[in-house]
């Protein structure tokens, strides 16, 4: 059984719904599930369409973006129908229509999987070499989705030295230090809370 499943997002139009309907049940689609939803939600149409195939069916779509949000997902949606015996039909691939039931296709989508990894280690490899370049030239500021140079500036302008507030935000002194225009060697240089004096030895401002 060729089961279709069509997507378009909230933002198109719905007769882009109504194409797909109309070209899937035009190529042998005999059940088609059907949605409006960005890829980035929830898709519970796709869902029930993955759920509702059977060994010999086989999922098909329009066009890839339809189906995953990226090259991994396809894959991966791919692998899963195949461990079930469920082929997998790209009506336009390129230009080309792909079906998992034949060697040919089978072939395109191990070379689309090579050709994902290798870009997905490529782009690792430049971040990597990114870092090290930052790191190097002291500008790497590590996560930056842990950092607020709003809320930093705040905290300082209240009073609190660089590595107390570094300390409260679990972030690198170092990285406070450059964001308030300081030097590294003034965390040295913190004064100690009034109710630890006489404990040890208090550092001169």
């Amino acid at each position: 059984m060729l089961v279709g499943y069509a997507r378009t997002s909230t933002a198109e139009q719905s007769a882009g719904l109504a194409a797909q309907d109309r070209d899937l049940r035009a190529a042998g689609a005999e059940k088609v599930f059907a949605e409006q939803v960005s890829s980035v939600a929830h898709r519970a149409g796709l869902r029930q369409a993955l759920e509702f195939v059977r060994a010999a069916d086989a999922l098909m779509v329009t066009k890839p973006d339809r189906l995953a949000r990226s090259t991994a997902e396809l894959l991966a949606i791919e692998a899963d129908l195949t461990k079930r015996g469920v082929g997998l039909v790209v009506l336009s691939m390129g230009g080309e229509r792909l079906d998992t039931r034949n060697p040919t296709s089978k072939l395109m989508l191990t070379i689309l999987g090579g050709v994902a990894t290798w870009e997905r280690e490529i782009m690792l490899e430049r971040q990597r070499e990114g870092i090290a370049k930052a790191k190097a030239e002291g500008k790497y500021l590590g996560r930056r989705s842990s950092i607020d140079p709003a809320r930093i500036s705040d905290m300082a302008a209240g009073g609190m030295g660089p590595a107390a507030i570094a300390r409260s935000l679990g972030v690198a002194r170092s990285s406070v230090y450059r964001l308030l225009g300081g030097s590294a060697d003034a965390g040295k240089h913190d004064p100690v809370p009034a109710d630890r004096a006489g404990q040890g030895k208090v550092h001169k401002i």
